[in-house]
């Protein structure tokens, strides 16, 4: 690896002084590709016809990146991981898409996700699994699990993603990278594959945090073609990266991080929460105040059935437009009801059929009271205690998930009857559109850890300058992945 492992200043750098050439960073990328490929089944499509691009005072002119497969790109091969689109080439790009285009971003794949991004694992796309960089017998989480993957075996400095409930953050902290979601419609939503449109956000997997910051400065803006986006002209990501963090205060929160409320924890659960109280020291160091609260356990533990019942409901009428007569491949039938049904029987795997059982009886009539809009008045209940907390608090910092990847194969993630909230919070994001960034946080096993920030709607510039200082006191900014040699 020559070139891939660097930061996109760095790289930008190089170009303009013309120590590289585009051409030559994107074959590095293409070749890192073919290998990647190879090994961990990261891309559904290599775009090895790409094309070098005129290098400009953008930093991303240039420089190679990759597009998670549900988001659209004209011209090019987009199917969302599922055989329902598997020959689908959209005639109109994402916005995102398009605004990195003006920025003169090259890009050289798409990568796999779990289909339709309705999954946590990796292991649901049409073209197969992924495999972690850093020990191909794990899991890289999902739904971003080929971008994550990508990035952290340096093919390129960054890939897109999107996250639902933790899609993009939890691939971050599986493969020791940095993933960002900033403020819902920051980023325009227009062209990405609709799952669940109240918790769907466009975001970023990279090494670093100043990295995530140059790249979200370029996707974001107001979008006529996305209601839900808003003008964030004024907010400069990257030019408020200074990292003085001096009195700000965070919280974190007990009924999460007290391994106490873990009795049958394993070894992994109890390094990943006392090396979690380890960092909270080096922000300490940096004059920030760390305070512990307290959140209802009654409320906290609705939140991953709400989280399913608002999700699985909106994608089952989201989806309802992949019947096979729009687009994607016909199904057989003597009607249309028939074609549609064939189409939908044999096109989604078990999991996303599942979930869309389970969302046409939550929004059936006579159901809609007790699941749909119960599930909308406990988000209500939980943003409005987060907010409570960015009332007094300019962040809540958390641990991702309950330690290292899991295995690929005999995965058992119930760590006991208290775990699920340690596994789930990070859908919290969702529900209130807060900005939240997840950063490396050391390794358990031999694999990564990640530690999450989460603030308040528009202060993405607050939390990503916490997430800068927290990640210059430690020593995984910029890590390639490294595979180990024993595989457990």
């Amino acid at each position: 690896m020559k070139y891939m492992h660097k930061t996109i200043e760095e790289l930008h750098e190089l170009l303009k002084n013309g120590e590289v050439t585009s051409e030559e960073l994107i074959q590095e990328s293409l070749e890192l590709s073919h290998k990647v490929q190879e090994k961990y089944n990261a891309f559904v499509t290599i775009l090895d016809d790409a094309k070098p691009r005129e290098i400009t005072d953008n930093l991303l002119s240039g420089i190679p990146y990759g597009i998670k497969d549900n988001y659209s790109t004209k011209g090019i091969l987009s199917t969302g991981s599922s055989n329902t689109l598997k020959d689908y080439v959209p005639f109109f790009s994402a916005t995102a898409v398009l605004n990195l285009e003006k920025a003169g971003a090259v890009p050289v794949n798409k990568t796999v996700l779990d289909e339709f991004g309705m999954g946590g694992t990796g292991t649901t796309g049409h073209t197969g699994i992924v495999k972690n960089p850093w020990n191909p017998t794990r899991m890289c989480a999902g739904s971003s699990a080929g971008s994550a993957c990508a990035v952290a075996s340096g093919v390129y400095p960054y890939a897109l993603g999107s996250d639902t409930g933790d899609s993009i953050r939890k691939p971050a902290a599986y493969c020791g990278i940095v993933g960002y979601k900033p403020t819902y419609g920051m980023i325009s939503r227009y062209g990405l594959f609709a799952f669940a449109s109240s918790l769907d956000h466009c975001g970023v997997l990279t090494r670093n945090v100043q990295d995530a910051a140059i790249v979200v400065d370029a996707m974001k803006g107001i979008d006529p073609n996305d209601m839900t986006s808003w003008d964030s002209e004024n907010i400069h990501l990257r030019a408020s990266l200074n990292g003085q963090v001096k009195g700000k205060k965070v919280c974190y929160i007990k009924e999460i991080c007290d391994i106490a409320n873990y009795p049958h924890a394993n070894a992994e659960l109890k390094e990943h929460l006392a090396n979690f109280h380890r960092t909270l020291d080096n922000l300490k160091n940096l004059g920030v105040t760390v305070e512990e609260v307290s959140v209802d356990r009654t409320l906290l533990n609705a939140e991953p059935a709400t989280y399913v019942t608002i999700s699985c409901a909106e994608a089952t009428s989201n989806m309802s437009n992949l019947t096979g007569i729009i687009f994607g491949p016909r199904g057989a039938g003597e009607n249309y009801i028939a074609m549609m049904k064939d189409h939908r029987t044999k096109g989604f795997s078990p999991l996303i059929k599942r979930r869309f059982v389970i969302g046409s009886y939550i929004l059936q009539r006579e159901n809609q009271e007790r699941y749909f809009k119960n599930a909308q008045r406990v988000r209500r209940l939980l943003v409005d205690r987060w907010k409570e907390l960015f009332a007094t608090y300019d962040a809540v910092i958390l641990p991702v998930g309950s330690g290292p990847a899991k295995p690929l194969e005999n995965s058992n993630t119930k760590l006991d009857s208290n775990s699920e909230i340690l596994e789930e919070h990070l859908q919290i994001g969702n529900f209130g559109g807060f900005p939240s960034i997840t950063i490396p946080n050391g390794f358990i096993s031999g694999l990564p850890v990640g530690i999450n920030i989460t603030g308040n709607c528009y202060d993405d510039a607050n939390v990503l300058n916490i997430a800068y200082a927290l990640e210059n006191t430690m020593n995984y900014r910029n890590q390639i992945a490294k595979e180990v040699t024993n595989h457990d």
